[in-house]
């Protein structure tokens, strides 16, 4: 299967995203020394990023292709995709939510190898008590996205 690459700049910096012929496989954060692909799906990630990071997108509806992890780890990046915009859970809350309740740390473990952060949200997860703890991109990125989320949400809400 092959996969195409693309760099989408953000406000916290270049996300490198890769495609195969299901849908997203890839983020990570800085910008890799790829070749950027053309093509229709990546176009699609690289808008809905810029819609999400402008405060315009709440929910991605890019088709994600995770073809790794253990069950306990698919089964964690699937308990992310439930949590809802501009929440945030407990690593215990989700530890108890996938059937391990004391698995805790091993959440953690599951967030830092999330494939594809941002769009399967692991920065909505934080340690207890709500403190900010833990993020493959660094705290100041985690902190940036929750505040993107709450501010958006708070928006929406006034406006409802």
């Amino acid at each position: 299967m092959t996969v195409r690459w693309i760099v989408v700049d953000t406000p916290i910096g270049p996300l490198s995203c890769a495609v195969d012929d299901i849908g997203l496989c890839a983020l990570q954060f800085g910008a890799l020394d790829v070749v950027q692909d053309v093509d229709p799906l990546l176009d699609d990630v690289g808008a809905q990023l810029r819609a999400y990071f402008a405060g315009e997108l709440v929910e991605f509806t890019v088709p994600v292709s995770v073809r790794r992890g253990s069950d306990f780890e698919r089964a964690v990046w699937a308990e992310l995709s439930r949590i809802p915009y501009g929440e945030t859970h407990t690593y215990g809350e989700v530890a108890r939510a996938v059937g391990e309740p004391d698995a805790a740390r091993a959440v953690g473990v599951a967030c830092n190898r999330n494939p594809v952060a941002v769009v399967v949200p692991c920065h909505r997860v934080v340690g207890a008590g709500g403190k900010l703890v833990g993020f493959g991109g660094g705290l100041p990125r985690k902190r940036h996205l929750l505040e993107l989320e709450a501010r958006v949400r708070m928006e929406h809400d006034w406006l409802a």
